[in-house]
């Protein structure tokens, strides 16, 4: 024992026990976590969110000091610590491959398994491999298919695959008998400043590196103390004050060292050797299958003395945080509820902290994402954290709004302005978050920036009629569609550019085609500020909001509808139609401009054509009867498997907007079918969302990006890519089925009230632990029973079939609601007030006062 350490029995207390009997470390997990990690003001709103009451802003910042598990870009197998002064440093796991090659960071490309975790921190746990699955499977099996069927394919394919199987299969059995897997597991301890965590070697022969450093390039100093690593950096808010760590393993490592960089610390950990320093330091353990390596890490405002924790504590805090990962947190049950603990772990999987503004947000996709995005995506990671948590979902929309504007753009804070789907789709975003929490505070801080933005706007109604033209975005097909975030969508291929008179200083020009799809959000964005300004007192600037959106529906409707086709479709100026059909023909629907009769139309024989949208596989970006689906490469229709599949490492016919399904394509259809009161088929659609997204959970523990719009088709090439294995805006196809189980209702009535329950969901599906203006309510609803439950007690319960509840709202005294019923069915409510009260209701829709 060296003079700094001290017995093993005296590290309960150092880290706040909670008794010898239990032998269990002081947590942070479940509900009360997010509280136990705030200031007492922040508590203070927690508690009154609890009771029921409007809170303050929750959590803008995160109290410091704080140990984050998996925070930080790219690096999901360590930790962020952050100290008071905001002094910071990184706790890294690393794992040595076969052939000494060190993997630190990226570690999307060798993640595994994730989950369970939480947001918070409470716990969280993720399996690491050296596999980066750059091959799979389904690649060789689809050159087999080519081979065996050589009828069905070109005489260049077939020579190609029968050359490739043989290479690619060397190097997948290869890359699997030298394969090292390590699962990493963390929770939170005491008040939120330190963890502990474990390292458990799932294969022989397995190398792994505890390390810590500095974040960011940030200026730190590190060292061994006996079998530990400690280290100080600077506050980078008040540099007078200094942060300090203390790494404490439960056993010795079987090589350590301190060195002058990254780069020397790896050349030393790989066999090489490293110049020896400060910057970095690192423990070195050898393990066999099924060894553990247990270990406690705390940042505090001075040195800290050893304390070696006992590696049973150590497992049993973890074996308990993790068994209350589900029962304090998003989680269900059945074919579409279980999807809440997919997106529950995928959301905490991607929370990051702003090292700028000092709180958590959502990463966007791409291996890290290179910081807070701006754009749409952000927008829709919102609206489904909001169901995981609700610190982290005011958080990250709160960042957005304070985000500076991006290189080369129009300098508004907040939503990027150049595309101009933004605006409209983080309006509605915090306007969903005000629906769910009953918060006015973010609609006051982000309405002035989204009045701007709407203001800006009228720059690109190039004729000046009320309407907006898409923008020019250069002679790159590829790129046309940037505006909205589509890309490559064959909509804009097409459209001519024309000079622009004026503007905000945005230089892109003017085009001649009238765009459904931005139409659209300009009638989003203005119906949105409409409803703010109403909540927020502003009698005139409602006035004019709701003028400004009749305005766009009644222009839409006269010039966008394409009788005819029975379509709202883009139109150039000089009156010819851009008829090319995309699910954009649905975004009236989803800003609420479509006439009721049309809306059906647009479901009825659109929607739900199998030879447009409809099908397994929902939606494609473009239908499936238009000649622009999947015309990005070779269609090979006679194949009995792979339709797309052209070569291995090649892109496929359905890239980008051409044919892949996307999630926010899909929401926004969801959104709009279910505004409209189309119960059924918003199960339906809901349901084949988050199939799809269970269909890579369930195979790959993955969250893609975009989809294949057929069934069997997982090997497109962007599969490889990061962004493709853990793209946050994902989570909106499972989102939909959760919304469909329980929801608020962003689009009319009272905002206070719920959405609960579906007509068409398949089995019995159960949601829990959905906190919503101040209770918590789990929903089960299944063929004959539906049972809404509010902060533990049954409110509301309808039996003899199934049904769709939209505007409830429970008093003490009763309830009111509308009910859509697919048979004879007796309702229940259970007021406050202790009286029971019921009654029969027929088959389809009718109002419920009790």
């Amino acid at each position: 024992m060296t003079q700094h350490q001290v017995p093993r029995r005296r590290f309960l207390g150092a880290v706040g026990a909670a008794g010898l009997g239990g032998a269990t470390i002081g947590l942070m997990t479940g509900a009360t976590s997010a509280e136990a990690a705030a200031s007492p003001a922040e508590q203070a709103s927690a508690g009154q969110e609890a009771a029921g009451q409007e809170a303050a802003l929750p959590y803008p910042t995160q109290r410091r000091p704080f140990a984050m598990p998996g925070v930080r870009e790219q690096d999901w197998t360590g930790a962020l610590f952050v100290g008071s002064g905001e002094s910071r440093f990184a706790l890294r796991v690393g794992l040595l491959t076969a052939q000494g090659k060190l993997l630190r960071e990226k570690m999307t490309n060798y993640l595994w398994r994730i989950g369970p975790m939480t947001p918070d921190g409470a716990y969280k746990e993720v399996q690491v491999t050296t596999d980066d699955r750059t091959i799979m499977p389904a690649h060789l099996q689809a050159l087999r298919e080519v081979i065996a069927h050589p009828d069905q394919w070109s005489q260049s394919e077939v020579a190609d695959a029968t050359a490739k199987l043989p290479q690619l299969q060397q190097k997948y059995d290869r890359t699997q008998s030298e394969k090292r897997t390590i699962r990493v597991r963390y929770t939170r301890t005491g008040d939120g400043s330190g963890l502990v965590g474990a390292v458990t070697a799932l294969d022989d022969d397995t190398t792994v590196v505890l390390e810590l450093s500095s974040p960011w390039g940030e200026q730190a100093a590190f060292a061994l103390d006996g079998q530990s690593l400690t280290g100080s950096a600077p506050g980078l808010l008040e540099q007078n004050r200094t942060g300090h760590i203390r790494l404490s393993p439960t056993e010795p490592a079987d090589s350590g060292g301190c060195y002058a960089s990254v780069a020397d610390m790896t050349a030393a950990v790989t066999g090489g050797s490293g110049a020896p320093g400060t910057a970095v330091a690192a423990l070195v353990y050898r393990l066999g299958k099924g060894r553990t390596i247990t270990f406690a890490a705390r940042v505090d405002d001075r040195p800290l003395e050893a304390r070696t924790p006992e590696a049973h504590e150590v497992e049993h805090a973890l074996a308990t945080a993790g068994a209350r990962v589900r029962g304090a947190n998003l989680t269900g049950s059945g074919p579409v509820g279980r999807a809440a603990d997919a997106v529950r772990d995928a959301l905490s999987l991607n929370t990051n902290y702003d090292k700028e503004r000092h709180r958590n947000y959502v990463m966007w996709g791409w291996g890290g994402g290179g910081g807070l995005f701006t754009g749409w995506d952000s927008a829709f990671d919102a609206v489904d954290a909001a169901l995981v948590s609700r610190p982290l979902a005011v958080q990250h929309e709160t960042d957005v709004f304070e985000a500076p504007a991006p290189p080369n753009q129009v300098p508004l804070p907040g939503p990027r302005y150049d595309q101009q789907n933004s605006g409209p789709m983080h309006a509605y975003a915090v306007w969903r978050l005000y629906t769910k929490f009953g918060d006015r505070s973010l609609l006051e801080k982000t309405y002035p920036q989204l009045v701007t933005f709407h203001d800006l706007l009228p720059e690109w109604d190039t004729d000046r009629d009320g309407l907006l033209e898409t923008p020019y975005f250069g002679d790159r097909i590829g790129g046309r569609g940037n505006h909205l975030g589509l890309d490559d969508s064959p909509v804009y291929a097409s459209y001519h550019r024309i000079a622009k008179q004026g503007g905000s200083g945005d230089k892109r020009d003017n085009t001649d085609l009238t765009d459904v799809a931005l139409n659209s959000y300009y009638a989003l964005l203005a119906e949105t500020l409409a409803k703010m300004a109403g909540v927020l007192g502003k009698p005139e600037d409602a006035t004019r909001f709701a003028a400004q959106y009749e305005t766009i529906r009644r222009l839409l409707n006269e010039r966008l509808w394409h009788p005819d086709k029975g379509l709202y479709l883009s139109r150039y100026l000089d009156g010819t139609w851009n008829e090319v059909v995309t699910p954009t023909v649905f975004y009236p629907m989803f800003a609420g401009l479509a006439t009721p009769e049309r809306a059906r139309i647009l479901v009825e024989r659109h929607l739900l054509d199998p030879e447009e949208f409809w099908g397994e596989y929902v939606v494609p970006s473009v239908a499936r009867n238009d000649p622009a689906y999947c015309s990005g490469g070779p269609v090979h229709p006679s194949s009995e498997h792979f339709r797309f599949f052209d070569r291995y490492g090649e892109d496929t016919a359905p890239e980008q907007w051409k044919g892949a399904v996307w999630p926010p394509m899909n929401a926004t259809v969801y959104d709009g079918v279910k505004r409209y009161g189309f119960d059924d088929v918003a199960g339906r659609f809901a349901a084949r969302s988050t199939a799809m997204y269970l269909d890579a959970w369930d195979k790959e523990n993955w969250f893609p990006e975009s989809f294949d719009p057929e069934p069997g088709q997982s090997i497109m090439d962007s599969a490889v890519d990061t962004a493709w294995r853990t793209y946050s805006w994902s989570n909106a196809m499972a989102v939909q089925g959760l919304h469909e189980l329980i929801s608020d209702n962003p689009w009319d009535g009272d905002p206070a009230a719920l959405m609960f329950g579906t007509l068409s969901l398949p089995g019995t599906n159960t949601v829990a632990n959905v906190r919503l203006r101040g209770h918590t309510y789990t929903v089960s609803a299944g063929p004959d029973r539906t049972t809404l439950v509010r902060d533990g007690r049954t409110v509301f319960r309808a039996t003899g079939a199934r049904v769709a509840v939209r505007g409830f709202v429970l008093r003490g005294s009763g309830a009111s609601f509308d009910i859509n019923a697919d048979g004879p069915a007796r309702v229940e409510v259970f007021p406050e007030d202790g009286r029971a009260r019921g009654r029969k209701v027929p088959r389809g829709r009718t109002h419920v006062v009790l």
